[in-house]
């Protein structure tokens, strides 16, 4: 399987408080959230077929930061690209913005890789790999 870096394009149409994990109860408020992950462990891209199965299915209980909050939003997209280079950091870094302190990053040093956008961010996500050198395919969920 081909390994890459893939964002999450999540969206939330209410205010909600989502106890996420160790970090506690976070307010979100109503809009889009975009997270930057990783796939380059074995399993490569396939993350993020697991990433949609337990949005869809719940097959398992909530592990990930990401797992708490796709229990309460929409996973509407997911944008990918493949490369071997360990460029999630940076795909963070180019999509910045508002963001969800200490998401998603336990394992790095970026203050967050959850970001949020009141308008949808699909064009936006995809000029970041643009800029980035990268191919990035985008895969509607919902």
């Amino acid at each position: 399987m081909e390994k890459g870096i893939y964002t999450l394009i999540l969206r939330l149409d209410v205010p909600k408080d989502i106890r996420i994990g160790a970090l506690g109860v976070i307010t979100f408020q109503p809009g889009y959230y975009i997270y930057a992950g990783s796939a380059l462990g074995s399993g490569g891209l396939s993350r993020v077929s697991r990433h949609i199965r337990f949005y869809r299915e719940r097959y398992r209980k909530a592990k990930w930061h990401i797992d708490y909050l796709m229990e309460e939003a929409v996973l509407e997209k997911t944008v990918c690209a493949e490369t071997n280079l360990r460029l999630e950091c940076v795909l963070a870094s180019g999509i910045g913005g508002d963001s969800v302190l200490r998401f998603g990053c336990s394992d790095c040093d970026c203050a967050s890789h959850l970001f949020y956008r009141r308008e949808e961010p699909t064009k936006e996500i995809l000029a970041v790999f643009e800029k980035m050198g990268l191919h990035a395919v985008e895969h509607l969920v919902r």
